[in-house]
Parts: structure tokens; C-alpha cells; sequence
């Protein structure tokens, strides 16, 4: 049995990489926007429509993966009563961290289990992420330097490099935040043998 990471994302490959899983990468083919669309419709909370996602992605390549077990995962930012999604271009990622800048915004990280077409396991979280107030000048420069990797992320922002330095304070984990909740999903695969 392989395991699967149903994900393009660089942050969770090396999430599970340097954590010494071993695992494929297989993105999922889904839409996002429209496996989402029914949730938003029905006015589904922002962790279930993270959990949803994770489902989706991990049920879309276990369908044609049947006897490995594939992980999918999902973030959805809640601000002020409104989802951001990933910053179509760098004018856009620019409006969202002026938006972000000095106030407190809610990521919901969800990953799911799936052998199959079957979802065996699921876990959730919420972080608190508290940006400090940035100059625009300041997030000029920002954008600048990261270049369009602040457009691979819903917040415009990778807390494990530069993007640390736009926030003051953050509460919850560290690995949820990165985009794949790691404890809870070692736990899971240690019980399937996966690992150690």
C-alpha cells in the first residue's frame, strides 16, 4: 500500500517529507470553487467547507488509486464574516494584505483519510493569526520579495518563510497553519502502520 498526498501544495510535501514519510504526490483534478458552491449556497461554516474540500481531494484520487490510502487536506481563511481564497494576481494578494493588515483573521485546516472511495479518518483545526499593522510600502517590498509564491496561499503569505514577519501574534498549531495538521495525521497513520 502507498500512501498518497492528493496535493500540489509544496508546503505539505515538505511537511510530511521532513517529518520522513514516505508518500506520493498526486494532485487531485477537483474544482474547488464549484465542489464548494453547495456548501456556500446551504451557508456552511468555514470549517466545514475546509473539511468537505479535504474529503473531496482525497476521495477524487482514491477513486483511481483503490488500495492505497490517500490523504487530502483543505485551509479556508475566515475574515470578518467572509472567505478569502488564494490572490488571483499580486495586485490582488497587495488588496489582501491591506485588508489582513492589523487584525485578526481565523485559518480552518482540515485533512482526511480516504481508501477506496471510502473517508476513513478526518481531523480539523482553527488557528488565530494576528497580523501586525503593515505599511503599505512595507508589504511593496513584501510582495516583491516572495514574488508569486504569495499567490500559492490563501492568506498571500508563507508563515514558514518571510510571511512570518507580517504577523504579531498567532494562536494554534503551527503545522495547521503550514496546511496539513501533522500530530493528529502521524497519529492516524502510526495506527495504520504506516509509521512508526
Amino acid at each position: 500500500m502507498t500512501l498518497v498526498l492528493a496535493s500540489a501544495s509544496r508546503a505539505r510535501r515538505a511537511l510530511l517529507e521532513n517529518a520522513g514519510v514516505a508518500f506520493e504526490a498526486v494532485p487531485a483534478a477537483l474544482d474547488e470553487r464549484a465542489a464548494e458552491k453547495p456548501l456556500l449556497d446551504a451557508g456552511a461554516p468555514p470549517d466545514d467547507i475546509a473539511a468537505a474540500l479535504a474529503m473531496a481531494k482525497a476521495l477524487a484520487v482514491s477513486e483511481g488509486r483503490p488500495g492505497d490510502l490517500v490523504i487530502g487536506a483543505d485551509q479556508v481563511l475566515a475574515f470578518q464574516g467572509e472567505r478569502l481564497v488564494k490572490p488571483e494576481d499580486m495586485e490582488a494578494a497587495r488588496r489582501q494584505l491591506l485588508r489582513l493588515s492589523g487584525e485578526t483573521h481565523t485559518l480552518h485546516t482540515a485533512v482526511a483519510a480516504a481508501r477506496g472511495g471510502e473517508v476513513l479518518w478526518q481531523h480539523a483545526e482553527a488557528a488565530h493569526l494576528t497580523m501586525r499593522q503593515l505599511p503599505p510600502a512595507f508589504i511593496g517590498r513584501y510582495l516583491a520579495a516572495v514574488g508569486p509564491q504569495a499567490l500559492e496561499s490563501v492568506g498571500a503569505y508563507q508563515l514558514e518563510g518571510r510571511g512570518v514577519q507580517l504577523f504579531e501574534r498567532i494562536d494554534g498549531d503551527f503545522f495547521a497553519i503550514l496546511g496539513l495538521p501533522l500530530l493528529p495525521l502521524l497519529e492516524f497513520l502510526r495506527g495504520e502502520g504506516i509509521v512508526e
